[in-house]
């Protein structure tokens, strides 16, 4: 219905038209930092995976191979310090935005149920929340607002976080688990934890760099019991493969297994090509720390440019942005997003990622070493 009745928001990029413009006109041509897609290789052994799965005429399994699903498990293990994951509670899907979009629909949320996620949040959080018919509400503090209320069914956490590049330790994903438990066992109604840990193998700054960025899933946030809990991660980032729309969702067995049988229904299947893909993509840890070192060498030089140039860069512990605003009194988006553009550089307004945003912008990683030089050169330049 929401579709039909404008109930949901404009779609935020639409709204870039005017700015967008602005910047080609610049003699150099516009360089666009203000999306976050991936513009180098897929790496080739992926490509391989791909083209050797060809040969698929036949329907693929929804809930995904088991040679899918244990190598998700050993990632886990090997990356994210959470051992002993059943490939039984891993299930592939069409990118994580989807099920963003339609975890409040597939729970079964509607009326009446409360959806908390981060402050300064990607929209597609408060999207999926109208989608399902429930309220989506921003909370700075979840654990807090879930000692408060009594209908918040879905809790969306965000490490690292998108736009601001903010990481959640272990004690505090730990406080929001222990608070939804309490809350659940307070109302008798489930209260779900789902982490959109997207963002997770591209740490820069310590303690994230040599201890790695915590899952909702590590040990010490469960505390041993992973009930009500799920994990969201994409390969789009970590191994260029936006395109192919590979990702999964994990965690909770009861849960995984519940949204699987919706999404059989539904025919929300990963074609069987990706999947062999990913499966792949999940064993070679070679590709993933190349383009880290890529990521990094492009962000200290952006980083390097912006400063130079009299921004600040706020958080940005890790991900794919820099969380930029002009340095002084406060300034909004807008008008530094008219500045940048004058430059013939395009980056988003904070104001898309919620109202605590709105005088910073955000400025993406994913730009050719060509056009990120070129940037820094504009900025020097400014």
């Amino acid at each position: 219905m929401g579709l039909l009745t404008g109930a949901l928001p404009d779609f935020p990029w639409d709204s870039l038209a005017p700015v967008t413009q602005l910047a080609r006109t610049h003699p150099g041509g516009v360089i666009d930092l203000s999306v976050g897609t991936p513009v180098d290789p897929t790496p080739e052994v992926v490509r391989e995976a791909l083209v050797a799965a060809a040969n698929a005429p036949g329907y693929p399994t929804t809930h995904g191979t088991i040679a899918l699903r244990e190598s998700v498990a050993a990632w886990f293990a090997r990356r994210r310090g959470v051992p002993d994951l059943d490939p039984d509670a891993v299930l592939p899907t069409l990118g994580s935005k989807e099920l963003v979009a339609f975890l409040p629909s597939l729970l079964g949320l509607g009326a009446g149920d409360v959806v908390l996620h981060p402050a300064i949040a990607y929209p597609t959080y408060d999207v999926g929340a109208r989608l399902a018919g429930a309220t989506p509400l921003p909370a700075d503090d979840p654990a807090e607002l879930l000692a408060q209320r009594d209908d918040v069914r879905l809790v969306w956490l965000n490490s690292p976080g998108n736009p601001d590049g903010s990481v959640l330790g272990v004690e505090q994903l730990r406080d929001v688990v222990r608070a939804a438990r309490a809350a659940a066992a307070r109302t008798g109604r489930p209260v779900v934890v789902a982490s959109d840990e997207c963002y997770a193998e591209l740490a820069w700054d310590e303690p994230w760099v040599s201890g790695g960025v915590p899952s909702v899933l590590d040990p010490r946030v469960t505390e041993g019991d992973r009930t009500g809990l799920l994990a969201v991660y994409s390969l789009s980032k970590q191994s260029n493969l936006a395109g192919y729309r590979a990702a999964f969702v994990a965690g909770d067995r009861d849960l995984v297994l519940g949204l699987l049988e919706t999404r059989k229904h539904a025919g929300m299947i990963v074609p069987a090509p990706v999947q062999a893909a990913m499966t792949v993509a999940l064993g070679d840890d070679a590709h993933v720390a190349e383009q880290r070192r890529r990521y990094r060498r492009r962000r200290v030089a952006l980083r390097g440019g912006l400063e130079a140039a009299g921004y600040v860069v706020d958080r940005s512990h890790a991900g794919l942005y820099l969380w930029a605003r002009p340095d002084g009194p406060p300034q909004d988006a807008w008008t530094t997003l008219q500045d940048l553009a004058g430059l013939g550089l395009l980056v988003a307004p904070g104001s898309f990622y919620g109202a605590a945003a709105a005088a910073h912008v955000r400025v993406a990683l994913t730009a050719t070493d060509e056009h990120v030089a070129e940037a820094v050169a504009r900025l020097s330049g400014a």
